[in-house]
């Protein structure tokens, strides 16, 4: 930030002040409490959290409060306190496959093993506002087995349908948070920039591939709602230990793959992993880490969704709001450059065609 005039700096104190004025809102109304937010914006956190790249729902309805429910300030908010917090060690990867499952679909198979659980979602719902909000009747409760619940990939893959994921290459995971992204980037950095993209953005993205910009035939092969033990492994005991649990939300997409002289037709899958409930963007973040695959399945690369750096560059909200918003900054000097620069141009335009016309040159004279 700086200030090109004198007085900007208390003028800058005084738009802070306004803003916290207008953020508190009518005095005689009862202050929003965090927890109001985290218990019923839940959608709204569980979004910061994902693009904040933050776990902590507490931090992310402070964050969502005090951007005044701007839901990227917020997220920004929320990312800037994360970059402060010291760093011990990386979790275990999450075996989703033993979540404790609230919700779970699938619309490849209308009997799986498992069942189908259709939990909390606006997906049947009537889109009509209510005006009168009434008590909301306890939920049912569904009893956990335990047991792990096998996904709709494994029982293609059990026939030989599904196209097997790539070995793990082993040694440190990836870190986009503190290594520059690379291209082409390879595919556990493109998930992590995709799980903290913006999710209208990716929405647009997902959409598009399915309207044509892309070799997209997708089917919801299953989105998993529910809470994930977190592991760790201290150096000091050198055995794995849980530290809690987190809610996430998954999807696996299924593809088409033609195949190639190598590789028979075969069903691949798109990935996509985000904090709390946040179907949508999880849906989204599949189809575009598909769509993102072409390359690599020796597809030809003919749209905006399957091209890395176009996808990945453009995704994180927090560094596009500081371009976009930078402009709203003094450019006082640079504007005057162009300004002379233009009359400059213009005044030599002028003469040229007063010097091409008999009658401008006479009016001229």
């Amino acid at each position: 930030m700086y200030v090109a005039v004198k007085g900007g700096e208390a003028a800058i104190e005084a738009a802070h002040a306004w803003l916290a004025h207008e953020r508190r809102g009518d005095p005689a109304l009862p202050e929003l409490t965090p927890e109001q937010i985290a218990g019923q914006l839940s959608l709204a956190v569980d979004r910061v959290m994902s693009e904040g790249s933050c776990h902590d729902r507490e931090l992310a309805a402070l964050a969502i409060r005090q951007a005044r429910g701007d839901l990227i300030e917020a997220a920004f908010l929320l990312r800037a306190y994360r970059n402060t917090l010291p760093r011990f060690l990386a979790a275990e990867p999450l075996d989703t496959g033993a979540m404790r499952i609230r919700r779970r679909i699938s619309a490849t198979y209308k009997d799986l093993p498992g069942g189908q659980v259709l939990g909390p979602t606006f997906d049947y719902t009537h889109r009509l506002i209510d005006t009168a909000p009434r008590p909301a009747p306890a939920p049912p409760e569904r009893e956990a087995d335990g047991a792990a619940v096998p996904r709709v990939s494994a029982i293609l893959a059990q026939e030989g349908l599904m196209a097997g994921e790539a070995p793990d290459p082993g040694g440190p995971v990836p870190d986009l948070t503190r290594e520059p992204l690379p291209f082409p980037a390879p595919r556990a950095l493109r998930l992590q920039a995709l799980a903290r993209g913006d999710e209208g953005f990716l929405l647009g993205l997902g959409y598009s591939t399915q309207r044509g910009y892309g070799n997209a035939h997708p089917f919801v092969g299953e989105i998993r709602v529910g809470d994930c033990a977190v592991a760790v492994t201290p150096p000091e005991l050198g055995f794995e230990i849980e530290i809690g649990d987190v809610l996430v939300t998954e999807c696996q997409m299924v593809n088409q793959f033609a195949g190639s002289a190598t590789t028979p037709p075969q069903f691949t899958r798109g990935y996509g992993l985000a904090m709390g409930q946040a179907e949508r963007k999880a849906m989204a973040m599949s189809l575009v880490d598909r769509a993102l695959m072409a390359r690599d399945l020796g597809e030809e690369v003919t749209a905006p969704a399957q091209d890395q750096e176009f996808v990945l560059l453009h995704s994180d909200n927090v560094e596009a709001t500081g371009f976009v918003e930078h402009l709203k900054l003094p450019h006082h000097v640079d504007f005057q450059s162009e300004l002379e620069k233009l009359r400059s141009i213009r005044a030599r335009w002028e003469a040229e065609r007063a010097a091409g016309d008999p009658a401008r040159r006479e009016a001229a004279e």
